[in-house]
C-alpha cells in the first residue's frame, strides 16, 4: 500500500514497513501539530519554522502570553500552511482552569482545509513535567 506521508513519530507497520498517513485530513493535522510543537531554530535549513509552544510553559500564569502565542500560530500557518484557514484558537491553562496543573496548557485550533472544503481541529496538551 502507499501513503501520503509517514506517521510521526515513526512506527513500524507490518503492511507498509512504517505506518503511513493515507488521507489528507490526517496529514494536515500532523503538519499542524509539527508546526505548533517545533521550536524556531530546531528545523535544519529553516530556522524560522515553528511556534515552539513548550517555550511558553514557564511564563507566569498571570501574564501568560496568549495573544503572543495566537499571533505566532496565525503567522506560521499563513507562511507554512497557506491551504489552512484558522477559524478559532482556544486555550485552557492553570489560570483559566484550576483542574490543570501549573506549567501546563491545552490548545485547540479549529480550521478549514481550503482545497478540500473540510473542517477539522487539532488539540495539543503540553506540560513542563
Amino acid at each position: 500500500m502507499s501513503g501520503l506521508s509517514p506517521y510521526l513519530p515513526l512506527e513500524l507497520d507490518s503492511t507498509d514497513g512504517y505506518r503511513l498517513l493515507k488521507d489528507y485530513i490526517s496529514m494536515v493535522k500532523q503538519n499542524m501539530r509539527m508546526l505548533i510543537l517545533t521550536i524556531p531554530g530546531e528545523r535544519m535549513m529553516d530556522p524560522d519554522f515553528g511556534v515552539g509552544l513548550r517555550q511558553y510553559l514557564f511564563e507566569l500564569d498571570s501574564t501568560f502570553p496568549y495573544g503572543e502565542i495566537e499571533a505566532a500560530i496565525r503567522k506560521q500557518v499563513r507562511r507554512y500552511l497557506p491551504y489552512i484557514e484558522i477559524r478559532n484558537i482556544g486555550f485552557t491553562s492553570f489560570d483559566r482552569n484550576a483542574a490543570i496543573a501549573n506549567n501546563s496548557i491545552r490548545l485547540r485550533i479549529e480550521y478549514r482545509i481550503i482545497p478540500l472544503e473540510a473542517f477539522d481541529a487539532v488539540e495539543i496538551s503540553e506540560s513542563a513535567s
